[in-house]
C-alpha cells in the first residue's frame, strides 16, 4: 500500500529531526552493521557450525541421539550467525531512496 502525501511528509519530518538531534546514530542508521562486526559474527558463525558438524559426528560415533541433536542445533545456529541474516529471516538490504523522494 503507497503511503499518503501527509504520511510521507511525516517520515520526511522524522528522519530530518533524527540527523539534527542524534547524528551519530543517524549515521549508523544509514551505514547498517559495521565491516567488523560483520567479520566477528562470520568468524563466529563458521566456528560455531565446525563445533556443530563435530559434535555431530560424535553423536553418531558415541551412538547418542542427544549430542547429534545438540551438534545439530549448534551448526544451525552457527549458521544463521552468518552475514546477511538477521534473528527473523529476513536478509538485509540496503535503503533505497525511490526517485519520486518516496521511502
Amino acid at each position: 500500500m503507497a503511503l499518503s502525501d501527509e504520511e510521507r511528509r511525516r517520515i520526511q519530518n522524522l528522519e530530518q529531526e533524527l540527523a539534527e538531534t542524534d547524528p551519530g546514530l543517524d549515521h549508523q542508521l544509514q551505514e547498517g552493521m559495521s565491516r567488523r562486526w560483520t567479520s566477528a559474527r562470520t568468524v563466529y558463525g563458521i566456528l560455531a557450525s565446525l563445533a556443530g558438524f563435530a559434535l555431530v559426528i560424535a553423536g553418531i560415533i558415541n551412538q547418542l541421539a542427544v549430542i547429534g541433536v545438540a551438534g545439530f542445533l549448534l551448526m544451525v545456529s552457527g549458521a544463521r550467525c552468518l552475514p546477511g541474516h538477521f534473528p527473523d529471516g529476513v536478509t538485509r538490504q540496503p535503503p533505497q531512496r525511490r526517485a519520486d523522494g518516496g521511502p
